[in-house]
């Protein structure tokens, strides 16, 4: 339904989208009001002809059927997806045949959707995962191996792409050559976090989903952000949780998950460390504790695993005993990936570790007696550029497992 007209088309159902999107857009309607509201005019394209005193009637607020009835939902609506379409980026509403069939289960599903690249993939069975924004070296790790073991076996991975834990599972899907749907708690022509931007492109370049229930413009209001959770939650078949502490967003998602009665998956953690109390608390409650690609397979529903592995053999992939780096696409990395190395090479990888950093200079004293500064800085080049070693911001460095 991508459309990029510069106006909207009068047919009757862009009519009724048209309507959708002027109820998402007036003030002191949310989703719940809005979904009652359709059902009772039983036409979403009829708002525009009703009287004041009819549209008060739908138990609306009074400023709300005002704002209809003198024309200025409309106007905005018209504007907003004037705006939408002009950006290349299309909207959906709870009445078109390509709303998420998921989605529309949770208890106040939005009644417009913006979306830019892909809508059919936010009907893909996904896994959403989560975690803090500031991750030790092992759940920035765990989070980008999985998200691309997953993404391997034709799993969307679905994120918030906020900093963190969710930056990671992009770029693990992205580097397995998979598919990801990003949730935004702004408007689609609002980026954040900014540093992001390029994460964003890549995204949708790669063939995935930027997707949110706020309008053009929407900055980051701190609130945005826990009501896009369950949309992330909602649209999944499963939340992983991977790290994040005992007050965070992360709560809210796996919360979310389990009253839409959604998988929760969980990466244990360091008992000492703060952002392993939120997985941990959660395996305790009953989420599967989940160490590889495996745990989270073999708990899908049989009608999803066997859709994917049907897929995964119309594509050449393999069965799904293959691990996902037998079966994974080429030119897809892997963590695991096994590559000759050279003796500097080795001497500096059994030296790191994957939970824990370890400092440039560091290194560089640890090593003094076998390795000169200038042999070391060209192993962890080639380390770095086979994938085997990750650079951390102040010169930090850890294994990839």
């Amino acid at each position: 339904m991508a459309m990029h007209a510069a106006a909207v088309p009068e047919t009757h159902t862009e009519t009724s989208r048209l309507a959708w999107l002027a109820l998402a857009l007036t003030p002191g309607l949310g989703p719940t009001r809005i979904a009652r509201a359709v059902a009772m005019i039983g036409e979403a394209a009829r708002l525009f002809d009703m009287p004041l005193t009819e549209l008060e009637s739908l138990r609306i607020p009074a400023k709300s059927a005002q704002f209809i009835a003198d024309g200025r939902a409309r106007a905005a609506a018209e504007k907003e997806a004037k705006l939408v379409y002009d950006s290349g980026a299309t909207f959906i509403t709870a009445q078109d045949a390509d709303y998420p069939q998921r989605l529309l289960e949770i208890y106040d599903p939005p009644a417009v959707l913006w979306v830019r690249g892909s809508v059919a993939l936010l009907s893909r069975p996904g896994i959403a995962v989560v975690g803090t924004r500031a991750p030790s070296a092992y759940g920035a790790g765990m989070s980008e191996l999985l998200s691309r073991d997953l993404a391997n076996r034709g799993l969307v991975i679905m994120s918030g792409m906020a900093r963190g834990i969710d930056t990671a599972a992009h770029k693990g899907a992205l580097d397995a050559g998979g598919k990801t749907v990003a949730v935004w708690g702004t408007g689609l022509d609002v980026v954040y976090p900014k540093d992001n931007k390029k994460l964003a492109e890549s995204i949708v370049l790669s063939g995935g989903t930027i997707v949110t229930e706020y309008p053009m413009g929407t900055f980051p209001a701190p609130q945005n952000f826990p009501i896009r959770n369950r949309v992330l939650s909602g649209l999944s078949v499963g939340v992983l949780v991977v790290e994040a502490a005992e007050y965070s967003g992360t709560r809210i998602t796996a919360r979310c998950a389990m009253e839409q009665n959604r998988d929760v998956y969980a990466v244990p953690g360091n008992v000492t460390n703060k952002g392993s109390w939120g997985p941990n608390t959660l395996i305790k409650q009953g989420a599967k504790l989940t160490a590889t690609w495996e745990d989270v397979w073999e708990d899908l529903p049989s009608d999803i695993k066997l859709q994917l592995e049907d897929e995964l053999a119309a594509a050449g992939r393999g069965s799904s005993s293959k691990t996902p780096n037998e079966s994974k696409p080429s030119g897809a990395a892997s963590l695991f990936a096994e590559q000759a190395m050279g003796h500097n090479e080795r001497l500096i990888f059994n030296r790191l570790r994957h939970d824990e950093a370890i400092q440039l200079d560091d290194l560089m004293e640890q090593m003094e007696a076998e390795l000169a500064s200038a042999e070391i800085f060209t192993a962890l080049f080639e380390l770095e550029l086979s994938g085997k070693v990750k650079s951390l911001p102040g010169k930090n460095y850890v294994r990839c497992f």
